[in-house]
């Protein structure tokens, strides 16, 4: 049992480094709209995309866009960090 919730933990820990790779990578894409990904990190970016791509579009029908003024914030990507996050802690062997 103790070896299935690690290797839970670590699937989750491994798809939460994802959604942050996302995020950075939609950052970077918002401030430099003209920069492409080229070479090894275009198939990095579709594997990170690929990963993330299905339960953020999920909550994305669920969690509607906030608009403040003429920005929209996608609140589903952090909530996504914040689900992620509490079920590792809910499976970490270390706390029993």
């Amino acid at each position: 049992m103790e070896y299935a919730r690690l290797a839970i933990y670590y699937v989750l820990f491994f798809f939460w480094l994802l959604l942050i790779a996302r995020i950075v990578v939609e950052l970077v894409r918002s401030f430099a709209r003209d920069w492409r990904p080229a070479g090894a990190s275009t198939v990095a970016l579709e594997t990170v995309y690929v990963a993330t791509d299905p339960p953020v579009r999920l909550l994305r029908r669920v969690i509607p866009v906030v608009r403040i003024g003429g920005v929209g914030l996608d609140l589903s990507i952090m909530v996504l960090l914040l689900v992620v996050f509490i079920l590792m802690r809910l499976v970490d062997p270390r706390l029993g």
